[in-house]
């Protein structure tokens, strides 16, 4: 055995790695020069790119809203290919949330709550870009733009975000009195959905401060603070977003942060 684990591990721990895109291993070759050099050679003859924007697309609720997404081959390539193209949404941890659309030549499909709301903006060669119509709140958040040519397959990841108003909720009957789904029916009533992380940070930095703990849509439970004091932790921690981590959906009770695009009463 320890001879065959020697074995084993020898070839990791001396050889050359190999470049890893996305599931495949590129194949290294010599070059016809005999130097030594190694060169890479992709699947197609041309490696495959794909760009979205770097800074977050900004969309209001009920809005139109264009994620661009554009691909391209290096060296270039004339011929016609069957390009597929698929966009997913994501968590927050880039984890593959839900599929949005899939496009193959002219014919796409849409799934789920984007079903009649999103499609393809292709104007140019080489596009595509995803139309999200009559924007909702749940809609904010990662999409992924992924590119596939046979085994070739590129993507990359474009942020929306909502304009709107993050705001925290407290039940009449008094703090501390919501399960996680409780918190979220609460802001459906009030035209909203509860905040996502990033949400609450950008109210925090526009002045939000708030010492009781509430409820955010990823399952953690964390609230503002601009001025520390005793009562909301002591005036030894600094300020920022205050979190208390994941809770449990069900056993724990807390207040809510919601998000809308705009107050209701």
């Amino acid at each position: 055995l320890p001879l065959l684990l020697e074995a084993t591990l020898l070839p990791l721990a001396t050889g050359s790695h190999r470049p890893f895109y996305n599931g495949f291993y590129y194949n290294h070759v010599m070059n016809d020069k005999g130097n030594g050099q190694e060169k890479v050679v992709y699947f197609n003859g041309a490696r495959l790119w794909v760009e979205t924007p770097k800074d977050p697309v900004y969309s209001t609720n009920g809005a139109n809203v264009t994620l661009p997404c554009r691909y391209h081959f290096e060296p270039n390539v004339d011929a016609k290919r069957k390009i597929r193209i698929k966009w997913s949404k994501l968590r927050d941890d880039y984890t593959k949330e839900k599929d949005v659309l899939v496009a193959i030549g002219k014919m796409a499909v849409a799934f789920g709550d984007f079903h009649g709301r999103a499609q393809l903006h292709q104007t140019s060669q080489n596009e595509a870009s995803l139309v999200i119509s009559d924007v909702r709140l749940q809609d904010d958040g990662k999409y992924r733009c992924e590119v596939i040519d046979g085994l070739e397959d590129e993507s990359d990841v474009v942020e929306l975000r909502l304009q709107g108003i993050v705001f925290p909720y407290q039940p009449p009957r008094g703090q501390y009195r919501l399960n996680f789904h409780e918190a979220e029916q609460v802001c459906q009533e009030q035209g909203a959905i509860l905040a996502s992380f990033h949400q609450l940070f950008q109210a925090w930095n526009e002045g939000l401060d708030w010492c009781n703990a509430g409820w955010l849509s990823d399952g953690t439970v964390q609230y503002p603070i601009r001025l520390p004091r005793k009562p909301c932790g002591g005036l030894h921690l600094a300020p920022g977003i205050r979190s208390y981590g994941p809770r449990h959906r069900h056993l724990h009770r807390f207040d809510a942060f919601c998000f809308s695009s705009g107050l209701r009463g």
